[in-house]
Protein backbone atom coordinates (compact mmCIF):
# COMPACT_ATOMS: atom_id res chain seq x y z
CA UNK A 1 0.00 0.00 0.00
CA UNK A 2 2.90 2.48 1.06
CA UNK A 3 4.49 1.91 -2.64
CA UNK A 4 0.75 2.83 -4.39
CA UNK A 5 0.53 6.03 -2.85
CA UNK A 6 4.10 6.26 -3.81
CA UNK A 7 4.03 6.05 -7.38
CA UNK A 8 0.48 8.31 -7.09
CA UNK A 9 2.32 10.85 -5.20
CA UNK A 10 4.69 10.38 -8.41
CA UNK A 11 2.08 10.68 -10.63
CA UNK A 12 0.53 13.94 -9.12
CA UNK A 13 3.53 15.70 -9.05
CA UNK A 14 4.70 15.06 -12.88
CA UNK A 15 1.13 16.76 -13.51
CA UNK A 16 2.15 19.42 -11.48
CA UNK A 17 4.99 19.88 -13.14
CA UNK A 18 3.93 19.96 -16.30
CA UNK A 19 1.16 22.33 -15.44
CA UNK A 20 3.53 24.77 -14.10
CA UNK A 21 5.59 24.49 -17.36
CA UNK A 22 2.75 24.91 -19.33
CA UNK A 23 1.41 27.98 -17.14
CA UNK A 24 5.67 29.55 -16.99
CA UNK A 25 5.18 29.27 -21.10
CA UNK A 26 2.34 30.81 -21.49
CA UNK A 27 3.25 33.46 -18.71
CA UNK A 28 6.69 33.83 -20.90
CA UNK A 29 4.40 34.67 -24.30
CA UNK A 30 2.76 37.01 -22.94
CA UNK A 31 5.60 38.83 -21.50
CA UNK A 32 7.09 38.91 -25.09
CA UNK A 33 3.56 40.11 -26.36
CA UNK A 34 3.33 43.20 -24.16
CA UNK A 35 7.15 43.90 -24.67
CA UNK A 36 6.93 43.90 -28.28
CA UNK A 37 3.66 45.94 -27.84
CA UNK A 38 5.61 48.73 -25.61
CA UNK A 39 8.38 48.87 -28.18
CA UNK A 40 7.28 49.49 -31.67
CA UNK A 41 11.21 48.91 -33.54
CA UNK A 42 11.02 45.51 -31.96
CA UNK A 43 9.96 43.47 -34.61
CA UNK A 44 7.20 40.80 -33.78
CA UNK A 45 8.90 37.47 -33.49
CA UNK A 46 6.90 34.27 -32.80
CA UNK A 47 7.86 32.61 -29.55
CA UNK A 48 7.17 28.90 -29.11
CA UNK A 49 5.27 27.70 -26.04
CA UNK A 50 6.53 24.80 -23.84
CA UNK A 51 3.10 23.09 -23.05
CA UNK A 52 2.57 19.82 -22.81
CA UNK A 53 1.04 17.18 -25.29
CA UNK A 54 -2.47 16.50 -24.67
CA UNK A 55 -1.97 12.77 -25.08
CA UNK A 56 0.69 13.01 -21.96
CA UNK A 57 -1.89 15.01 -20.26
CA UNK A 58 -4.48 12.64 -19.89
CA UNK A 59 -1.64 9.62 -19.73
CA UNK A 60 -0.35 10.88 -16.48
CA UNK A 61 -4.19 11.98 -15.20
CA UNK A 62 -5.24 8.34 -15.80
CA UNK A 63 -1.80 6.71 -14.07
CA UNK A 64 -3.00 8.94 -10.96
CA UNK A 65 -6.61 7.72 -11.52
CA UNK A 66 -5.65 4.17 -11.21
CA UNK A 67 -3.15 5.05 -8.26
CA UNK A 68 -6.53 6.38 -6.24
CA UNK A 69 -8.64 3.06 -7.60
CA UNK A 70 -6.12 0.73 -6.39
CA UNK A 71 -5.41 2.49 -3.18
CA UNK A 72 -9.32 2.28 -2.42
CA UNK A 73 -9.49 -1.05 -2.65
CA UNK A 74 -6.59 -1.77 -1.10
CA UNK A 75 -7.93 -0.02 2.21
CA UNK A 76 -11.10 -1.73 1.96
CA UNK A 77 -9.52 -5.29 2.12
CA UNK A 78 -7.22 -3.91 4.60
CA UNK A 79 -10.16 -3.04 6.78
CA UNK A 80 -12.07 -6.24 5.86
CA UNK A 81 -8.97 -8.36 6.82
CA UNK A 82 -9.09 -6.48 10.48
CA UNK A 83 -13.02 -7.09 10.69
CA UNK A 84 -12.24 -10.52 10.15
CA UNK A 85 -9.24 -11.31 12.78
CA UNK A 86 -11.01 -9.47 15.17
CA UNK A 87 -13.98 -11.61 14.65
CA UNK A 88 -11.46 -15.10 14.42
CA UNK A 89 -9.86 -13.32 17.92
CA UNK A 90 -13.45 -13.42 19.84
CA UNK A 91 -14.61 -16.76 18.67
CA UNK A 92 -11.86 -18.81 19.43
CA UNK A 93 -12.04 -16.86 22.87
CA UNK A 94 -15.38 -17.66 23.48
CA UNK A 95 -15.01 -21.53 22.31
CA UNK A 96 -11.75 -22.16 25.08
CA UNK A 97 -13.76 -20.21 27.93
CA UNK A 98 -16.88 -22.63 26.86
CA UNK A 99 -14.51 -25.40 27.08
CA UNK A 100 -13.53 -24.53 30.35
CA UNK A 101 -16.63 -24.03 31.57
CA UNK A 102 -17.98 -27.34 30.36
CA UNK A 103 -15.58 -28.84 32.53
CA UNK A 104 -16.81 -27.23 35.74
CA UNK A 105 -20.67 -27.82 35.18
CA UNK A 106 -20.67 -31.23 37.02
CA UNK A 107 -18.99 -29.71 39.76
CA UNK A 108 -21.58 -26.64 40.12
CA UNK A 109 -24.18 -29.44 39.71
CA UNK A 110 -23.29 -31.25 42.94
CA UNK A 111 -22.44 -28.00 44.82
CA UNK A 112 -26.34 -27.41 44.33
CA UNK A 113 -27.08 -31.05 45.70
CA UNK A 114 -25.41 -30.42 48.75
CA UNK A 115 -27.04 -27.46 49.78
CA UNK A 116 -30.14 -29.19 49.16
CA UNK A 117 -29.23 -31.99 51.00
CA UNK A 118 -30.47 -32.31 55.19
CA UNK A 119 -27.67 -35.25 55.60
CA UNK A 120 -25.32 -35.07 58.81
CA UNK A 121 -22.37 -32.77 58.81
CA UNK A 122 -20.37 -35.61 58.54
CA UNK A 123 -22.24 -36.71 55.17
CA UNK A 124 -22.15 -33.19 54.29
CA UNK A 125 -18.55 -33.34 54.82
CA UNK A 126 -17.91 -36.04 52.67
CA UNK A 127 -19.62 -35.09 50.01
CA UNK A 128 -17.60 -32.17 49.94
CA UNK A 129 -14.92 -33.67 49.99
CA UNK A 130 -16.21 -35.46 46.93
CA UNK A 131 -16.72 -32.53 45.18
CA UNK A 132 -12.86 -31.20 45.65
CA UNK A 133 -12.11 -34.67 44.61
CA UNK A 134 -14.07 -34.07 41.00
CA UNK A 135 -12.85 -30.19 40.08
CA UNK A 136 -9.19 -31.50 41.31
CA UNK A 137 -9.94 -33.70 38.17
CA UNK A 138 -11.58 -30.95 35.95
CA UNK A 139 -8.65 -29.09 36.50
CA UNK A 140 -6.11 -31.41 35.40
CA UNK A 141 -8.20 -32.16 32.62
CA UNK A 142 -7.26 -28.41 31.30
CA UNK A 143 -3.41 -29.13 32.29
CA UNK A 144 -3.62 -26.87 35.38
CA UNK A 145 -1.45 -28.58 38.05
CA UNK A 146 -0.89 -27.70 41.88
CA UNK A 147 2.33 -26.01 43.05
CA UNK A 148 4.19 -28.28 44.96
CA UNK A 149 4.59 -27.17 48.66
CA UNK A 150 4.15 -29.17 52.25
CA UNK A 151 8.31 -30.72 52.59
CA UNK A 152 9.47 -28.77 49.32
CA UNK A 153 12.06 -25.79 49.62
CA UNK A 154 10.81 -22.58 50.06
CA UNK A 155 11.12 -21.24 46.27
CA UNK A 156 9.71 -17.53 45.77
CA UNK A 157 8.77 -18.19 42.11
CA UNK A 158 5.98 -20.39 42.70
CA UNK A 159 5.54 -19.51 46.76
CA UNK A 160 4.38 -16.87 48.84
CA UNK A 161 5.81 -16.73 52.36
CA UNK A 162 2.92 -16.21 54.77
CA UNK A 163 5.53 -15.82 57.49
CA UNK A 164 8.81 -17.65 58.71
CA UNK A 165 8.08 -20.13 62.23
CA UNK A 166 11.35 -21.15 64.16
CA UNK A 167 11.18 -24.71 64.05
CA UNK A 168 14.28 -26.74 65.03
CA UNK A 169 13.11 -30.08 63.73
CA UNK A 170 12.82 -29.01 59.92
CA UNK A 171 15.49 -27.87 57.62
CA UNK A 172 15.80 -24.31 56.93
CA UNK A 173 13.63 -22.63 54.34
CA UNK A 174 11.25 -25.83 54.30
CA UNK A 175 7.34 -25.38 53.67
CA UNK A 176 5.78 -26.75 56.56
CA UNK A 177 2.11 -25.41 55.64
CA UNK A 178 0.24 -24.45 52.91
CA UNK A 179 -2.15 -21.86 53.68
CA UNK A 180 -3.58 -21.03 49.55
CA UNK A 181 -2.80 -23.81 47.16
CA UNK A 182 -1.58 -22.22 44.15
CA UNK A 183 -1.38 -23.71 40.87
CA UNK A 184 0.21 -23.63 37.49
CA UNK A 185 -0.71 -24.79 33.70
CA UNK A 186 2.12 -26.32 32.18
CA UNK A 187 5.27 -23.87 32.61
CA UNK A 188 3.26 -21.03 33.14
CA UNK A 189 2.25 -19.85 36.96
CA UNK A 190 -1.02 -18.87 37.65
CA UNK A 191 -1.07 -17.82 41.46
CA UNK A 192 1.72 -18.48 43.87
CA UNK A 193 1.00 -20.73 46.89
CA UNK A 194 0.50 -19.19 50.10
CA UNK A 195 2.71 -21.01 52.53
CA UNK A 196 4.16 -21.14 56.24
CA UNK A 197 8.05 -21.70 55.91
CA UNK A 198 10.60 -23.10 58.46
CA UNK A 199 13.24 -20.76 60.12
CA UNK A 200 16.01 -22.96 61.59
CA UNK A 201 18.38 -20.89 63.68
CA UNK A 202 20.85 -23.86 64.00
CA UNK A 203 21.26 -24.82 60.54
CA UNK A 204 22.06 -21.16 59.81
CA UNK A 205 24.50 -21.08 62.56
CA UNK A 206 26.48 -24.12 61.24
Amino acid sequence: MRRIMVEKKHAEDRIEAAQANDRGARADTAAAGVADADDPKEPLVPVETATVPQEEYDRLKAERDLLFDRLARLQAEFDNSRKREAKDRAEFRDFAVSNAVEQFLPVLDNFQLALKSTGSAEQLRTGVELIVKQMEEALRSLNVQPVETVGATFDPRVHEALDMVERNDLPDHQVFEEVRRGYRIRDRLLRPALVRVASNPQQKEA
